[in-house]
């Protein structure tokens, strides 16, 4: 897993070791949960409450029972499931947002982001936004003026 450093100023409570390696660990989980169709877990990772929202790639749940319903009618992922370019950002003890690409063998890729929020019961997922890209090869990062950050 990586980090992109967009320059700006410094704040130790940006990217604290520890706080990004209890998200590393809870994006990993919940990734294996996501692979092994493990429904229960999967929906676990996410905050259960009725402002948690998900859009999906033709789909959209607001709040935790939707998407346990949504989640239990799906197929199970296709083999072969990839990510790239994970990027990992935390801000304070209990705030991260995850970012990645992912694709399969078939050729059909992605792109992931979520926001993670540390409760009481451990870090969930309160905003995630899947959807379909054209299939990009690991090297090609395109940026252009709009997202490019100062220096």
């Amino acid at each position: 897993m990586s980090r992109r450093d967009g320059g700006g100023p410094v704040s130790t409570d940006v990217d604290r070791p520890e706080v990004l390696a209890e998200v590393a660990a809870a994006f990993t989980a919940y990734e294996q949960a996501l692979v092994d169709n493990e429904v229960e877990a999967i929906v676990g990772w996410f905050w259960p409450s009725g402002h948690t929202v998900r859009f999906g790639i033709a789909d959209h749940q607001y709040g935790i029972d939707e998407q346990r319903r949504w989640r239990a009618a799906q197929p199970p992922l296709p083999p072969g499931r990839r990510l790239h370019d994970v990027a990992l950002t935390t801000f304070g003890a209990d705030f991260a947002v995850v970012t990645c690409r992912f694709d399969y063998p078939t050729g059909m890729a992605g792109r992931q982001s979520q926001t993670w929020i540390r409760f009481p019961a451990g870090w969930r997922i309160v905003s995630a936004h899947v959807s379909e890209s054209a299939h990009v090869s690991e090297s090609a990062h395109v940026c252009g003026p709009a997202i490019d950050r100062p220096a």
